[in-house]
């Protein structure tokens, strides 16, 4: 995982451990193989490439395979990231991806509109 991402999310988890909310990382950095296993299963699951393309990138593409991406989990986690990831720099990307979070941003600046869905 990037060191700058990782950082941000071990400053965010210790800031939210602080509210009460504890912080998974449930996937970071992937191999090419790996994230190419994960689409061609979304493939099989969701019936065509197009349609599996809105939740899992290519592996030309995803940030986890640049170490430039994490998935946090569980939910009340991701909702906490969501409303102070900024003053860390952390940004959800994916309106349909709660989970998936970049640094897209300077720690107290503004994050970016998410996008529909990993196509978009």
């Amino acid at each position: 995982m990037d060191k700058g991402l990782l950082k941000a999310v071990q400053d965010a988890a210790r800031d939210a451990r602080e509210d009460g909310v504890e912080f998974r990382v449930t996937s970071g950095w992937r191999s090419r193989e790996h994230q190419q296993r994960l689409l061609d299963e979304a493939v099989r699951r969701h019936g065509s490439a197009e349609e599996a393309r809105r939740f899992v990138n290519t592996p030309a593409k995803s940030a986890h395979v640049s170490g430039k991406a994490v998935d946090i989990g569980p939910t009340d986690a991701d909702d906490w990231l969501i409303r102070h990831g900024e003053n860390y720099g952390l940004c959800q990307v994916y309106n349909n991806e709660m989970w998936h979070f970049e640094l897209l941003t300077t720690p107290g600046g503004a994050c970016p509109v998410p996008l529909t869905d990993a196509a978009g």
